[in-house]
């Protein structure tokens, strides 16, 4: 299952690639035409295909896998992919003088991705760096950074628990966000008015530190009360959910001013410091 989709760019050539059985899993279809042009990437594709099947390399095709990957026109669709030891075996059989410098590309970035596994805080710094720079100020970096982390802890949690896929994953965040927010995930995205964006990426300080109540208090109800299986969870994480609802209805009514926002973060940032120049 794909956890994670990124884009990755070879010489100017945005490649498509996902985490996917904790390795990186890449776009076949980007790869061929970063490394040959053609103007028919997915023709050349399907006929390197029957080629390699008929000089007896069929487990290549039997290592092949659909994976979602965001196309131009803004949606997923299912797309060839392949690990970094499957493409450099089809990356043996395009004849382009691309093809070396494209091997060290792949076998970096696939080291990259071991070493991340193997040292997490080394994808917590890239992360940490990509927030900087995009613009992100270093204490909303710093609230963000420690949601991820809570936000991992809760789902090892519920995996633990029985909890399992990306649907149940999701009725629990939903009830958590119901109860803590008034509104679901997707509900929260449309009043920001966003897309395939991370919503949490778009949130403001506060709507970031009642999300870590929300979840934090989730994970703690779960394990006091042994939650098992998605019926006991989901009370658990509309209780944890309700911990961070009242703790907000609260601030809302000492402040007169509302948690939930559709502004973004990052914007709201911006025009402050446009305004004070």
């Amino acid at each position: 299952m794909a956890d994670s989709t990124k884009i990755a760019v070879f010489k100017g050539f945005r490649i498509r690639r996902t985490i996917h059985q904790d390795e990186w899993w890449f776009s076949i279809v980007d790869v061929i035409l970063a490394l040959t042009g053609s103007e028919r990437p997915r023709k050349y594709w399907n006929d390197l295909k029957k080629k390699l099947a008929s000089e007896g390399y069929a487990e290549v095709s039997e290592k092949i896998g659909q994976l979602k990957l965001l196309a131009p026109d803004g949606k997923f669709y299912s797309t060839d992919c392949a690990n970094t030891e499957t493409l450099f075996r089809i990356i043996q059989s395009i004849h382009s003088p691309k093809a070396e410098p494209f091997k060290r590309w792949l076998a970096r970035v696939g080291y990259e991705r071991v070493k991340e596994i193997e040292d997490p805080e080394l994808a917590t710094k890239r992360t940490r760096a990509l927030y900087q720079a995009k613009g992100y100020p270093e204490s909303w970096i710093q609230k963000r950074m420690r949601g991820i982390a809570i936000r991992e802890e809760l789902t090892e949690e519920w995996k633990n628990r029985g909890i399992q896929g990306d649907r149940e994953y999701s009725i629990l965040t939903a009830e958590i966000s119901k109860a803590a927010f008034g509104v679901t995930p997707s509900q929260y995205k449309n009043l920001k008015g966003l897309d395939r964006q991370n919503l949490r990426d778009h949130m403001t300080d506060l709507e970031l530190i009642f999300s870590m109540l929300g979840e934090a208090s989730t994970k703690e109800i779960a394990v006091v009360r042994d939650a098992r299986g998605l019926p006991a969870n989901k009370e658990a994480a509309q209780k944890g959910g309700e911990v961070a609802g009242k703790a907000r209805r609260d601030l809302e009514f000492k402040t007169g001013r509302k948690v939930v926002t559709s502004r973004n973060y990052l914007q709201s940032d911006r025009r402050k410091k446009l305004r004070g120049k």
